[in-house]
């Protein structure tokens, strides 16, 4: 008996009492070539328990025992490790979010970060809790006297945003943070038009910084914390909620008027055409600002306004005081706060060291 290989693969053989070769239904010690190193993907997947059959001259192929079931075990074991994969990176992810904010936080939105833990996640007590570390109480001293304000802290090395009249004329600054550390501090630069000003420690590392929100997602009625040291209280936490948006507050920049009124603890505004704790002079500038009844007093002045997840959402700048006397000056309800997206707009000029 013979047995031939035809161009298409398959074997036959020679029958002795036919004249013409025929396939071979029981082929006597036939010497089949190894499988191939990849078997061909099948079309569909066989129902489970079953096994695929591949054709040959007696039946299925069957290769030695063990290796079908290593093969067909690799998908499901790449799929593990992809997932393995993408676990790690998501991992990753929330990790350098963690390192970066120095808290239990997770993203939660393109445009917003839940910074305060998820069990106290829109109390005022969690949001508190996870941001008065962020803020710093501001003593300067110039010619006219000395004044205090708030600040907030937007590096671990010690660059903190604050009011540009909590510091305007300044020739020292001193900085208390919430637990009551003290450190010296220089002004970097001065936008008198958007009362902006950014200070730097000296010697200082591994502070936590606040997280700058979103203002354009803010909205009226929205629940708000205020976090400052008015009349030196440090860490004085006020809420309240979003009163009104786009209030055109206008403010003095002349530095000599500036310096005055912060000794007297009354920072002049305009609003509405009229004219709140004194004069503002003939040198002012407008700007839009987020109103709230979140309680403001003297020395509120740069410090936080935050949302519920934590975020710093305005750097609040002025509030009305019913009272011309500042002995007796407290908040009825009306502060501003200037968006913290006009903050991070004005960064780049204020790291630069603008004066104006």
């Amino acid at each position: 008996m013979t047995e031939s290989l035809r161009h298409n693969g398959e074997y036959e053989h020679a029958n002795p009492y036919q004249g013409t070769p025929q396939h071979a239904s029981s082929p006597v010690n036939p010497e089949w070539p190894p499988p191939p190193a990849q078997p061909p993907v099948a079309p569909t997947q066989p129902p489970s328990g079953m096994q695929p059959e591949r054709p040959g001259p007696g039946g299925p192929f069957e290769p030695p025992h063990g290796k079908r079931s290593a093969r067909r075990r690799r998908p499901a074991a790449l799929l593990v490790a992809v997932a393995i994969v993408a676990a790690a990176v998501g991992g990753g992810t929330a990790f350098g979010i963690q390192e970066l904010t120095g808290s239990d936080t997770v993203a939660s939105s393109s445009t917003s970060t839940n910074v305060v833990p998820s069990s106290q996640k829109g109390t005022v007590s969690g949001v508190a809790k996870a941001v008065s570390p962020s803020i710093v109480e501001i003593s300067a001293t110039s010619n006219a006297g000395s004044s205090t304000g708030s600040g907030v802290i937007i590096t671990g090395d010690g660059e903190i945003i604050t009011n540009n009249h909590v510091v305007s004329g300044a020739s020292s600054v001193k900085v208390t943070t919430n637990d009551g550390k003290q450190y010296t501090a220089e002004v970097v630069g001065t936008d008198s038009k958007k009362d902006l000003a950014l200070i730097k420690l000296n010697d200082a590392s591994g502070l936590k910084a606040a997280t700058l929100g979103d203002s354009d997602g803010v909205g009226v009625g929205d629940q708000v914390v205020a976090i400052g040291s008015p009349e030196g209280l440090t860490g004085t936490v006020t809420s309240g909620i979003v009163s009104a948006l786009d209030r055109d507050v206008t403010v003095s920049t002349d530095e000599g008027r500036q310096q005055q009124q912060q000794q007297g603890g009354q920072w002049p505004f305009e609003f509405g055409g009229q004219q709140f704790n004194g004069d503002t002079g003939s040198s002012t500038t407008t700007y839009k600002a987020i109103q709230t009844d979140a309680s403001l007093n003297p020395g509120n002045s740069g410090g936080a306004l935050i949302d519920m997840n934590g975020n710093i959402i305005g750097i609040n700048s002025a509030m009305y005081s019913a009272t011309e006397s500042s002995a007796s000056a407290g908040s009825v309800g009306l502060g501003f706060a200037i968006p913290v997206n006009t903050v991070k707009a004005d960064l780049p000029d204020l790291r630069a060291g603008a004066s104006s």
